[in-house]
């Protein structure tokens, strides 16, 4: 009978203990589950100032952007821009051993490889032997051999490769929390100009930059924001993607032309009026009427709808839309709907649209 009082006890206690593991069981199995990125971004996106989980997307406010921002991204690893002969032989060491132009070099001899100069350095001091270079293609981890070549020309050993470790560039800031200072920008990804591929974001700085000029745009040929980078960082970005750059921007620095608005969930956009904030000169953001057509629910692209430029002063300004409005954010209703993505080069007064909620579902959880 005490046997028996003893083993009950014994199976009460481990029920209980079971019950108060559970909690905390469920809780690391969501962290882990969200980890691997299983659930959306949106039913992670935390207010702010009310401190509470939302999953009505129609309880978001956001600060609209219209201001344009300066980045310098430096990539992880080296990013592979070209190739050229040696002392006039047909091809480079490179080359032939198949390295091909948009890899990431990311390793030498083993060894992670983060700078021009590091890679330099590392390619004299191996001159003449077989080096071994690790590269990412896509998702693919590969690695060539070769032997460096010896130039007579500048006296050094040569890879037969350009490679370059940053880029830079000006966009447009599409919206920010009004709390936190955590932004989004420009709806399309950065990508190498070369290869065309996303740029392998190792750290990133978001500069002050002033509009100084506009190239307007024309039919088969794109207009351009013309700028200058200030010296003065005004933040931080964490994620390149291709639905934009996400980070920590200055609330003092990018201060809206707006009060903060609720966003506008893409089954509730329409064709028909809306307006756009961006900035052309040292006026900062204005105001310019645009129109929505073609919008497609189901595209999980960067070109969700369809944007004409309809304002007259836009279209005397720049001819429609240009490079540097990338990010622009769009408003209808009194909601932002979404960013300017991109421009027809055969039409410049259209474009075309991100839905906002494609840019927040990219948005890196931390930022939230």
């Amino acid at each position: 009978m005490k046997k028996s009082k003893i083993l009950a006890r014994f199976l009460l206690i481990i029920l209980m203990v079971f019950a108060l593991c559970v909690p905390a069981f469920a809780t690391e199995f969501v962290n882990a589950w969200a980890s691997e990125g299983h659930t959306s971004s949106l039913d992670a996106f935390v207010d702010q100032v009310q401190g509470e989980k939302i999953t009505d997307l129609s309880k978001i406010e956001l600060y609209a952007g219209g201001m344009p921002f300066g980045v310098k991204i430096t990539s992880r690893g080296l990013m592979v821009v070209g190739f050229c002969a040696t002392d006039g032989e047909s091809a480079s060491p490179a080359f032939l051993s198949g390295i091909r132009v948009g890899d990431l070099i990311i390793k030498f001899n083993e060894k992670d490889v983060s700078s021009i100069d590091d890679f330099i350095s590392m390619v004299s001091d191996n001159a003449t032997k077989k080096i071994t270079l690790t590269v990412l293609r896509g998702k693919n981890e590969l690695c060539f051999s070769f032997v460096p070549m010896y130039s007579k020309e500048d006296g050094s050993y040569k890879t037969g490769m350009f490679v370059k470790d940053s880029t830079s560039g000006i966009g447009t800031v599409t919206f920010i929390n009004p709390v936190t200072g955590a932004f989004g920008g420009l709806g399309h990804g950065i990508c190498d100009s070369s290869s065309g591929r996303l740029v392998s974001l190792s750290r990133g700085v978001v500069l002050d930059v002033s509009i100084n000029g506009v190239i307007k745009g024309k039919c088969g040929d794109a207009g351009e924001l013309k700028g200058n980078f200030n010296a003065k960082k005004v933040g931080s970005l964490s994620r390149n993607c291709s639905n934009g750059v996400f980070g920590i921007i200055s609330l003092n620095y990018a201060r809206s032309p707006e009060q903060k608005m609720h966003i506008c969930p893409k089954e509730e956009l329409h064709e028909g009026e809306a307006y756009i904030w961006c900035t052309l000169d040292e006026s900062g953001p204005q105001k310019y009427s645009v129109s929505i057509s073609d919008i497609d629910i189901t595209s999980s692209t960067v070109k969700n709808f369809r944007v004409k430029v309809t304002d007259p002063r836009l279209l005397l300004k720049t001819g429609g839309i240009v490079q540097g409005m990338s990010g622009s954010p769009i408003i209808q209703d009194g909601r932002i709907v979404g960013a300017v993505t991109h421009v027809l080069i055969n039409d410049p007064t259209q474009g075309y649209g991100i839905f906002i909620e494609n840019m927040l579902n990219s948005m890196p959880e931390m930022l939230k």
